[in-house]
């Protein structure tokens, strides 16, 4: 870890690869010290610090399931005793388990929505007690763009995401005078493994810009959230989907 007390420190997890992992980038790239959470792909964890150092930015690893409570806990609290401030956190940890409803299994669906809703609830839950002393952080968490519109064979997906929104909201209500803000940043179509399997033709048409967007563009969108440039920005949704809604 970076010893400069200067720097902003940012959690983020979920942060070895894909979105998590340009996000991490990117705030480094912004000066942050950056937590890259993992659960079971260390090696991807430590290529994102890398990545991290190398646009100037500094931070650490930190494994554990976000999904369990006592092993979140424990690292938050292990975290928390180390640092003196931590100014944002990033919920961006998620799985799919995509399949039609009357053939899921109740694991694909506890998987995909303890992963995201229990995962909030273990990991912000500490994070919000620590901001709530400094009087001041950001809190931001991914959706995607199937917890606000309809999307076949995603009824789990969507359900975690969709609460994932409303418990945002309901929690930035709690904490904004208390000067920390809350949003959340709802992607679509991003090039990452999670749609490498679907035909390209068949993403494209049903986004009006006719593309797939890039991790690095919710990246900027994370990172302006994160900045006095969002100072006034709290309990909102942000797209970045293309125009698909």
């Amino acid at each position: 870890m970076n010893d400069n007390n200067n720097r902003p420190m940012a959690l983020v997890t979920g942060g070895s690869k894909g979105i998590g992992r340009a996000i991490c980038v990117e705030l480094g790239r912004s000066g942050f010290d950056v937590v890259v959470n993992f659960h079971s792909d260390e090696k991807g964890a430590l290529e994102t610090l890398q990545q991290v150092n190398a646009q100037g930015g500094g931070g650490r690893i930190l494994g554990f399931d976000v999904r369990d409570a006592k092993q979140s806990a424990s690292a938050i609290q292990g975290l928390l005793e180390t640092v003196e401030r931590l100014d944002v956190l990033v919920n961006n940890a998620g799985v799919t388990a995509d399949g039609l409803f009357m053939m899921m299994s109740r694991d694909d669906w506890k998987r995909v929505v303890d992963t995201t809703l229990d995962g909030f609830y273990n990991v912000t839950r500490p994070v919000i007690e620590k901001m709530v002393r400094q009087r001041r952080g950001s809190v931001i968490s991914i959706a995607s763009v199937a917890g606000l519109m309809p999307n076949r064979g995603q009824t789990n997906y969507s359900a975690a995401k969709a609460g994932l929104i409303g418990a945002s909201r309901s929690l930035a209500a709690e904490v904004a005078r208390m000067g920390i803000r809350v949003n959340v940043v709802a992607p679509g179509f991003i090039e990452t493994d999670m749609i490498k399997d679907i035909p390209m033709p068949n993403i494209k048409n049903m986004i009006p810009m006719a593309r797939v967007g890039k991790a690095e563009e919710v990246a900027r969108v994370v990172r302006f959230l994160c900045s006095a440039d969002a100072s006034y920005i709290c309990g909102q949704t942000i797209c970045v989907n293309g125009g698909m809604c």
